[in-house]
């Protein structure tokens, strides 16, 4: 499916704000914690995996990402019974020894390219990441963007409040202030939120929730002024010397056409957001000082695709100011590690590591400390490999299997395979590069690993 803008404009910056063990023939080698990475200190709850506790003064990380020699390749591997991100190498074979499964690297092959990978500063991670002393706080950004920890490179920005905050507020609160002329960022942004995201980088119906969408009819005032709404925000930013590379059109617009939602929402058909992009939100970012700033649709749940899609893109002036879409996807293997949640530091009343728990950080503030979660980990095992600009390519299973895999290759040509076993089964395995070799391996059950290889 393409979009009608032909070309995306570029973003300044590197962040942008929207056990088993392994015998046999393996050629692998443990290799020791260096100076700039530091393990895990693990900490079990009683669940089926453990977190790593971080405080003040000691936080597990990495070393910053380099390839090994030619002829060789890394793998980095997290497992339930307690791993995470170990390093190994290996030597890339020129014949196959291994009778497995197999997996061959189609490099012509080509899919999309990857932007990048990030989470979202919403008013609760201010609050909680600002509740610990900033000796801890810049052990936790430092985990989540610098090259010692898994370097994400997005901050996701709600537009006033969510279903993580404290109270419920708007940017403008007057009623019939369709100019919005008592626009104004209140406190949880200034002080609470944009100090953070500067440290990362060194509705209108009277109800916020339950069933409710934009008074009238697209091209009318009230949407006029919720297009203006976007602009205000991003004008606000700017003004703090924040830029953003995209925006939704809005977050969850399904949630807001279900009677008795319990959190603030905003209710669009795809037929309602398409019209509201094409003759109100796409030109008023088009004719604004922010027309370099992409706009994406949907912005919600996968299973409404591609008829979301199909909807909004068959009007010619809802497609042009299009550059994307953007997809929640909740459903992940939560189960392989033991926890959805990513850091997670504990109060004294709850247990750690509960399964299908949305939470992202709980200080123990008495304690000045924060968990990583197995979570955290999984998601480590992509942000940290795949910078921007790699590009999904082909990758052949020779027989039916249980693992979820992808590969990629980096701008530079270097290859990167990632293999997800949801499984209580080892599964031994072989990745064919027709360019260099062969990379003889297994795959243990409840496991993830990465694996990194230069082709030239």
């Amino acid at each position: 499916m393409e979009f009608s803008r032909k070309e995306c404009p570029k973003p300044s910056g590197r962040v942008s704000i929207m056990a088993a063990s392994l015998t046999g023939l393996l050629l692998l080698q443990a290799v020791s914690w260096a100076s700039g990475a530091r393990p895990c200190i693990p900490k079990s709850f009683g669940y089926s995996s453990v977190v790593c506790v971080c405080n003040a003064t000691y936080c597990d990380s990495l070393e910053p990402l380099t390839f090994p020699a030619l002829g060789t390749f890394s793998r980095y591997e997290s497992t339930r019974s307690g791993r995470r991100m170990e390093l190994s190498t290996g030597t890339i074979q020129a014949n196959r020894t291994g009778t497995g499964l197999l997996l061959t690297l189609q490099p012509e092959q080509k899919f999309q390219k990857v932007k990048g990978f990030g989470g979202a500063m919403t008013d609760a991670a201010a609050l909680n990441i600002l509740a610990l002393s900033p000796p801890a706080q810049n052990l936790l950004l430092k985990s989540y963007f610098s090259e010692e920890g898994i370097g994400y490179n997005i901050i996701r920005v709600p537009m006033a409040s969510c279903d993580f905050s404290i109270r419920t507020y708007t940017y403008a609160d007057t009623p019939d202030d369709f100019q919005l002329h008592n626009f104004s960022l209140p406190e949880e942004d200034t002080k609470l939120k944009i100090p953070l995201i500067h440290r990362a980088l060194l509705k209108i119906s009277g109800a916020g929730n339950g069933k409710v969408s934009l008074k009238g009819q697209p091209g009318d005032i009230y949407h006029q002024t919720w297009a203006r709404y976007f602009v205000k925000f991003l004008d606000a930013y700017a003004e703090h010397k924040l830029q953003f590379w995209a925006v939704t059109a809005e977050n969850e617009p399904s949630a807001g056409l279900l009677s008795g939602y319990p959190f603030q929402c905003l209710g669009f058909t795809p037929e309602h957001q398409r019209d509201f992009i094409a003759r109100d939100l796409g030109p008023t970012l088009a004719n604004s000082t922010h027309h370099n700033v992409r706009l994406l649709m949907l912005d919600d749940q996968r299973l409404l695709l591609p008829h979301w899609a199909k909807v909004v893109l068959t009007d010619p002036e809802a497609a042009k100011g299009l550059c994307g879409l953007q997809v929640l996807g909740a459903e992940c293997a939560a189960r392989l590690l033991g926890s959805r949640d990513a850091v997670q530091p504990q109060h004294h009343h709850e247990p750690a590591v509960p399964c299908g728990q949305l939470d992202r950080l709980e200080p123990h503030i008495t304690k000045d400390t924060f968990y990583k979660q197995p979570m955290f980990y999984h998601l480590g095992h992509f942000s940290k490999f795949i910078p921007e600009g790699s590009q999904r390519v082909g990758l052949v299973a020779s027989q039916k299997n249980d693992l979820d895999t992808v590969a990629l290759m980096h701008p530079d040509g270097s290859a990167v395979v990632v293999v997800l076993n949801c499984s209580s089964k080892d599964v031994p395995l072989t990745i064919k590069d027709p360019a260099v070799g062969f990379l003889e391996t297994i795959s243990p059950g409840y496991s993830i690993h990465t694996y990194l290889w230069r082709r030239q």
